[in-house]
């Protein structure tokens, strides 16, 4: 708001302005805004927050009702209040690594183009003249991420576990990416002699209430809640032969063929 003018006396009552010229830590906050016949003053004042704050801070409901006293219901009905009378935006924009993160947009003139707001820049000095090179180098090209790992047929029943898991849970519905990222774990666990109704009950058990990445959840609980391997069996002992009955002594022994167990065959020696 502009300061009064020096020769126009200060009212005698009412609102009295005592303002000081501020230079740093300060946000520019339209009347439109600050004199909003529809918006409640805890959603003014929420916007006033948000446009104060430096991009990329963390504004979720949680966030700014830990920051303020105000209940985290009276907060998510404020931003409902923004949005509906185009001041805030919120969604969802995918990473280029697969992740989902919220995206919050505030508006501090909603439906005005910001393209067209320009701002004041100093006049660039005057360089001299270079001469331009004959062949411009060409940009160094931009780095990919890597290609998720390709389903054998080793992976097909941990793939087709991960794809029923939005049956029995609808919030990990999983894409074909994710489905491959993630078979080599389940694979694992199978491969160590887990049941899968076992790995489909860790897996969906607990899920949190703000789940907005269903794959990190269960990349972690793959790689956190791993079974042991199953022990090895102790191998048994050859057998040294069928039962066999001395010719001599009529005594059971084991050997490969009839004939004289070792102690009448040590007398028929020694004799």
């Amino acid at each position: 708001m502009a300061s009064q003018h020096p020769n126009v006396p200060s009212p005698a009552y009412g609102l009295v302005h005592h303002n000081v010229r501020l230079t740093t830590r300060y946000v520019v906050i339209s009347n439109a805004l600050a004199q909003h016949r529809e918006l409640s003053l805890l959603a003014i004042g929420l916007a006033t927050h948000l446009q104060s704050l430096p991009a990329g801070s963390c504004v979720g409901i949680k966030a700014i009702a830990s920051r303020f006293p105000e209940s985290e219901f009276r907060i998510a009905a404020a931003m409902r209040e923004l949005e509906a009378h185009g001041y805030l935006a919120r969604t969802r924009r995918r990473l280029p690594d697969g992740r989902i993160l919220p995206l919050t947009i505030s508006h501090n003139s909603p439906g005005a183009d910001p393209a067209a707001v320009r701002e004041t820049r100093a006049a660039p000095k005057p360089r001299e003249p270079r001469p331009e090179p004959e062949t411009p180098p060409a940009p160094a090209p931009a780095p990919r991420p890597p290609a998720p790992p390709t389903l054998t047929a080793r992976h097909a029943r941990a793939a087709e576990l991960l794809c029923g898991l939005r049956a029995h849970a609808p919030r990990l519905l999983l894409s074909e990416r994710d489905v491959r990222r993630l078979a080599p774990g389940v694979t694992a666990w199978l491969e160590r002699g887990a049941q899968p109704d076992a790995v489909r009950r860790t897996l969906c058990a607990d899920l949190p209430h703000d789940l907005a990445y269903p794959a990190g959840l269960l990349a972690h609980r793959l790689a956190a809640l791993m079974p042991p391997p199953l022990p090895v069996a102790p191998a048994t002992p050859a057998a040294a032969g069928p039962l066999q009955n001395c010719d001599d002594c009529d005594r059971a022994y084991r050997a490969p063929e009839p004939g004289r167990c070792r102690g009448c065959e040590a007398a028929a020696t020694a004799a």
